[in-house]
């Protein structure tokens, strides 16, 4: 019975023990898992309004077709400024848009008149509009697109005499045409982007009618040409943040 009782008293003495023992062990520590990697991705969707400005060059080619007498070629260069307004909306890296765009412009040259010893051959383009669809395609805050559609130009066509007076015009007139371009645009804030494009302007020669000063008219002449224009361009687009990727 005694040693019943000491076999009994030596084991709890050992649990307890090692309860005691188990009770001073330190708690395992808890690590939190590292949080997922977030990535920033650019979002050109949605309506924007810019400005631009640049340069252009115009070709004028001046002919008498009932002889087929070249009267002047030449390029005419100058400056342009104007804003943009247009929508954008993109998938994947894929960006579709549609943008209306119209510039004033002091596009202006001349050349001698091969025909009228001293006189002048003269042009200005002083308005032109864009309207066009885009297609490009975006890495995050890089956009890089194509352009094309419909234009209209607004300029005039003179003949100087050899001393330097007006001796006939077209006056200023539109003509509709077509265009095609490139830009590559890159944003530098949320909802800003700056970036530069190409734009041609297809115009062609066409007949042109010269009214003379104090009454008249000369007929039989064509004339124009194509035009090609460098734009840096500001746009500010209205839109939410940027979309967060993991």
């Amino acid at each position: 019975m005694n040693k019943l009782l000491a076999s009994a008293a030596f084991g709890a003495l050992i649990i307890g023990a090692s309860s005691a023992s188990a009770a001073d062990l330190a708690a395992r520590p808890y690590t939190k898992a590292p949080p997922a990697v977030v990535a920033a991705v650019y979002d050109w969707s949605g309506f924007y309004i810019g400005i631009n400005g640049g340069w252009g060059q115009s070709h004028d080619r001046r002919v008498f077709d009932p002889t087929a007498t070249l009267v002047g070629s030449y390029n005419a260069n100058g400056g342009t400024v104007g804003g943009q307004v247009g929508y954008r909306w993109q998938s994947a890296g894929w960006v579709f848009g549609l943008e209306a765009q119209g510039n004033w412009a002091d596009i202006s040259g001349s050349t001698g008149n091969l025909v009228v010893p001293g006189g002048t051959v003269r042009s200005k383009m002083d308005a032109f509009g864009l309207f066009t669809g885009q297609v490009g395609y975006a890495w995050n805050n890089v956009l890089l697109y194509v352009k094309g559609g419909a234009s209209i130009t607004d300029r005039n066509y003179q003949f100087l005499t050899a001393g330097g007076a007006l001796a006939s015009e077209t006056g200023y007139g539109t003509r509709l045409g077509g265009t095609v371009g490139a830009g590559l645009e890159f944003s530098f804030a949320q909802n800003w982007s700056l970036g530069v494009e190409y734009d041609h302007i297809f115009e062609n020669r066409h007949g042109a009618t010269f009214t003379i000063p104090g009454g008249g008219s000369v007929t039989g002449f064509s004339t124009g040409g194509d035009t090609d224009l460098i734009l840096g361009r500001l746009n500010y687009r209205f839109g939410g943040p940027v979309v967060a990727r993991y």
